[in-house]
């Protein structure tokens, strides 16, 4: 493990410790701050030449720095002669914008790939994106890992009767179908209706869940509007103890306020691909580590292993 350097920039450093805990290495040497008008500023601090590098790097809030950060990062470590650059992307932002659906607007993921690519990632590790077809905007290889399996050990431990898997829109079906099978629960489809950007209106439930203890699954949770409504309309129709499990804990805007007034949902698990500050900490909602998956995915990749072994 002496040719495998671990570089973190500002976005998650906990997340990139943890790594190295489990990998038992210690966290390379970098400095990443700001000059005085704004720009990022990035220094190697150690001998990188012939490495094997991995760059632990969430593109959170603030997205636009952390994505430069990231770029600036592997930009340095190709320029100071790293063997491989291998891009740790846990969450993956950018991504809701991943088609045009409507007139005169960006695809930012394909963007942001390309960015990525051209700083001189070599490939590309990361988790539940938020569309799987963004494997293919990447010229690169990519490595999509999921976090189902770290939820299911949380809830088989909870010893859980009576489970329904409910996705909260048709999109995440494939998601719901997927922890559905693990722990061997019902399944069940959200039907909503889009009134507005802001506005939904949810008609009706594809499934079997009154009596049942409800699990919603998705990607991410920004604002919760979407999660709040899939849960208080599960709670009406007879669902109980709902919860949720949320890959990207995202909680911007009044997502705090919102999960807080949300009586029906018991509990809300998140990953910590993205840190959650103190501001955004409340007893709904739990956090659960990805640092020993994302670890384990990248002994495999330094050691050349399979890494798809991880998704059984």
């Amino acid at each position: 493990m002496d040719k495998l350097a671990i570089i973190t920039g500002n976005a998650h450093p906990q997340l990139a410790k943890d790594i190295c805990k489990y990998l038992n290495i210690k966290l390379s040497d970098a400095l990443v701050s700001k000059f005085s008008e704004g720009e990022t500023r990035v220094k190697i601090n150690e001998n990188i030449r012939g490495k094997d590098c991995f760059v632990i790097q969430p593109t959170c809030p603030p997205p636009n720095e952390t994505l430069m950060e990231l770029l600036i990062l592997i930009d340095a470590l190709r320029r100071a002669s790293g063997k491989r650059i291998t891009a740790v992307i846990p969450y993956f932002g950018y991504a809701r914008q991943d088609r045009k659906d409507q007139p005169r607007v960006p695809i930012t993921a394909k963007l942001v790939a390309n960015l990525i690519t051209v700083a001189g990632a070599d490939r590309v590790l990361t988790m539940d994106l938020h569309a799987g077809q963004i494997q293919g905007f990447f010229d690169i290889p990519v490595d999509h890992l999921f976090a189902v399996g770290v939820f299911v050990d949380y809830f088989q431990k909870q010893k859980l009767d009576n489970l329904v898997i409910v996705s909260p829109d048709v999109g995440g079906i494939k998601m719901a179908r997927a922890y559905a099978k693990r722990l061997g629960a019902g399944l069940a489809i959200v039907d909503k209706r889009r009134i507005s950007p802001e506005t939904i209106e949810v008609a009706h439930i594809l499934g079997d869940i009154e009596g049942k203890e409800a699990i919603l699954v998705d990607d991410l949770i920004a604002t919760g509007s979407s999660l709040i409504e899939a849960a208080e309309i599960l709670h009406k129709e007879g669902a109980k103890n709902i919860r949720a499990a949320v890959s990207h804990g995202i909680l911007s805007g009044n997502a705090i306020e919102r999960i807080d007034k949300c009586k029906p949902l018991k509990e809300l698990l998140v990953t910590d691909s993205i840190p959650v500050s103190d501001g955004k900490k409340h007893p709904k909602i739990k956090v659960l580590s990805i640092a020993d998956l994302l670890g384990e995915a990248i002994k495999r990749i330094h050691n050349e292993e399979s890494v798809s072994s991880l998704f059984d």
